[in-house]
C-alpha cells in the first residue's frame, strides 16, 4: 500500500512583499494637507494688508481641498477625487498668475503644476493640461493680457518664465513617460514571475503547489455550498522504461503529450496540475464519483490511442488513474490519500485502468 503518511502540502507559504508607488488618492490628500498651511500663511498676510479678496479666495481654496478629501473618504470615487483636485489647483494657479499675488512672485508656484499633473493623471491629460497652461501663460504675458489684467511682470521675467516652464513641462513629460514604461515593464515581469511560480515549465499546467491551493479553495467552496467535487490522480505506466530505452527527451515529449490529452479531456472549469514527474492531478468541481470515473476512463482511452512518435519510432503509452470523491468533512489530504490508494490499486491490477477510491458506505471518515 502507498505510504499514508505522505505529505501533500507545501511546507511553508512564500512571502510576497512588494513596495509600489504612492496611491494617487493618498498623494492627493497629502498634497491637499500640505497646501493648507501655505494657504493659511498667505491668507493671513493678505489680511494684514487689508486685502480681503485674496484672503477669502485662498481660504475658499483650502476649504475646497479639505472637502474634496472628505468626499473621497466617504464615497471612495477616485476619478471624482482626482478631477476635482485638478480643477481646484488649476483655478488656484490661474488666480495666482492673473492677480500677481505677492508682487507677482507667487507665479513661481506654477512650476509645481507639471510634475503633479503628470503623476496623478494620464499622460494624455498631462500633455493637454500643460499645453493649455502654457498657452494661457503666453496669453497672460501678451499685450492683450496686459490690457485685461495689468500684471507687473517685466519682459525679461516673462521670457524666462515661459521658456523655463516649457522646459519643465517637456522634462516632466519625458520622465513620466519613462516611469510609465518602466512600470509597465515591471508589471509584465511580475506577471511572468507569478505565472512561472504557479505553472510547470514543461507542460504549462499548474504546478503542485498551485494545485494544492486550488484544491483547498475548492474544498472551502464545497463546505459553503455542499456541492461535491472529485479528484483524479493519474500516472504514466512504465515511464522509467521509456526514459531508459528512448532517452529523457522522448520521456519529456510523452509527458507533454499526456498533459495535452489530459487538458483536452477535462472541462474548462476543471483544474489540471502536474503533480510531480509523470504524475498528474485533476480537480473536478461539482462532479460526483460516477461522472469523474467516466471522465477518467475517457482520458485513459484517449491517451492509449495516441502514441508518441520520436525519431521514426512509435511509442505507445498508457496511464493508470485513481479517482476519489469528497465525503463529509474529510480533509483534502484524506481525499488525496484515497485517490493515491486507488492509483496504487490500478497499478497493482495490471496498469492501464481506472480504479475508484470510494470508501465503504459505513465508513464516515
Amino acid at each position: 500500500m502507498p505510504n499514508s503518511s505522505k505529505s501533500y502540502w507545501p511546507s511553508a507559504p512564500v512571502a510576497n512583499h512588494t513596495r509600489g508607488e504612492i496611491p494617487v488618492p493618498r498623494l492627493i490628500n497629502w498634497l491637499s494637507v500640505g497646501a493648507l498651511p501655505v494657504l493659511v500663511f498667505f491668507a493671513f498676510r493678505a489680511a494684514d494688508r487689508g486685502d480681503s479678496l485674496v484672503m477669502a479666495t485662498l481660504t475658499i481654496v483650502g476649504v475646497l481641498l479639505l472637502l474634496n478629501g472628505l468626499v473621497y473618504l466617504i464615497l471612495r470615487q477616485e476619478t471624482l477625487h482626482r478631477r476635482t483636485f485638478i480643477i481646484i489647483i488649476a483655478a488656484l494657479f490661474i488666480y495666482v498668475a492673473t492677480a500677481a499675488l505677492e508682487d507677482g512672485s507667487a507665479i513661481i508656484w506654477l512650476f509645481a503644476y507639471p510634475p503633479i499633473i503628470f503623476y496623478i493623471s494620464t499622460l494624455r491629460v498631462g500633455v493637454l493640461t500643460c499645453a493649455f497652461g502654457l498657452t494661457a501663460l503666453i496669453g497672460l504675458f501678451s499685450p492683450l493680457g496686459d490690457r485685461l489684467f495689468g500684471t507687473p511682470y517685466s519682459d525679461s521675467f516673462r521670457l524666462m518664465m515661459i521658456n523655463v516652464l516649457a522646459f519643465e513641462m517637456i522634462s516632466c513629460y519625458i520622465l513620466d513617460l519613462s516611469r510609465r514604461r518602466s512600470k509597465a515593464s515591471l508589471l509584465t515581469l511580475a506577471g511572468e514571475y507569478e505565472y512561472a511560480a504557479k505553472h510547470d515549465t514543461m507542460t504549462g499546467l499548474t504546478n503542485r503547489r498551485e494545485g494544492l491551493i486550488r484544491l483547498e479553495g475548492e474544498y472551502q467552496r464545497y463546505l459553503r455550498n455542499g456541492k461535491p467535487f472529485s479528484v483524479i490522480l493519474l500516472d504514466i505506466d512504465l515511464f522509467k522504461g521509456v526514459n531508459d530505452n528512448y532517452g529523457h527527451q522522448t520521456g519529456d515529449k510523452l509527458i507533454i503529450k499526456v498533459a495535452d490529452k489530459l487538458k483536452d479531456g477535462c472541462r474548462r472549469i476543471d483544474i489540471v496540475s502536474r503533480w510531480g514527474g509523470e504524475e498528474f492531478l485533476a480537480i473536478l468541481p461539482e462532479t460526483g464519483i460516477n461522472e469523474a470515473m467516466r471522465i477518467a476512463e475517457r482520458i485513459r482511452q484517449t491517451i492509449a490511442a495516441s502514441p508518441v512518435t520520436f525519431d521514426g519510432q512509435v511509442i505507445r503509452a498508457t496511464i493508470s488513474a485513481g479517482v476519489a470523491g469528497i465525503h463529509g468533512v474529510e480533509p483534502p489530504s484524506r481525499l488525496l490519500q484515497r485517490a493515491d490508494e486507488a492509483l496504487y490499486t490500478a497499478k497493482a491490477s495490471g496498469r492501464n485502468r481506472v480504479c475508484s477510491g470510494e470508501i465503504p458506505s459505513q465508513d464516515t471518515a
